[in-house]
């Protein structure tokens, strides 16, 4: 079984984001400011990394560390850019296959679907930045794996 890994207090944060470390999410705790807060929402910004403003009770639900109202969620995958992906896949003379995902936030249903595109020969599946499910631990166990094999493409929106 596979564990959630997290990074929590602002400096290690700021550290990784800066150091490039693959992140799927950063929670920080609601109306918290500060210059490192600035400098984490612009870093995640700049890297499409979600950040969501949370109760501190949610946070408190991730660790009992000392997390100074931030948490970030390392990626369990790397994320591959679908405008670097679609033109390697015509390169090799192959249709592309992709699955777009909008709306699904369960992570069992995330798994299944991610197992029946990697039978169905797809070569991506697309999630939205916000709003959607990402590559957890639970959703890497539901999916027998298969989110470890078919690249998955986090964009901004996928209505557009």
């Amino acid at each position: 079984m596979i564990k959630e890994k997290i990074i929590f207090g602002i400096h290690s944060v700021q550290e990784a984001l800066e150091a490039g470390q693959e992140i799927d999410k950063i929670y920080l705790r609601r109306a918290l400011i500060s210059e490192e807060v600035r400098t984490i929402k612009r870093l995640a910004r700049e890297q499409r990394i979600p950040v969501l403003e949370v109760p501190v009770e949610r946070l408190n639900r991730f660790t009992r560390g000392a997390h100074q109202g931030c948490v970030a969620i390392i990626a369990q995958v790397s994320y591959t850019p679908l405008e670097m992906l679609v033109p390697q896949i015509f390169e090799r003379g192959e249709d592309p296959l992709i699955v777009l995902l909008d709306g699904v936030t369960d992570t069992r249903n995330f798994g299944a679907i991610a197992r029946s595109a990697e039978c169905a020969g797809a070569h991506a599946l697309v999630i939205a930045e916000r709003g959607s499910v990402s590559v957890s631990a639970d959703a890497v166990n539901a999916s027998a794996g298969a989110l470890m094999r078919i690249p998955v493409c986090r964009v901004p929106s996928i209505s557009g």
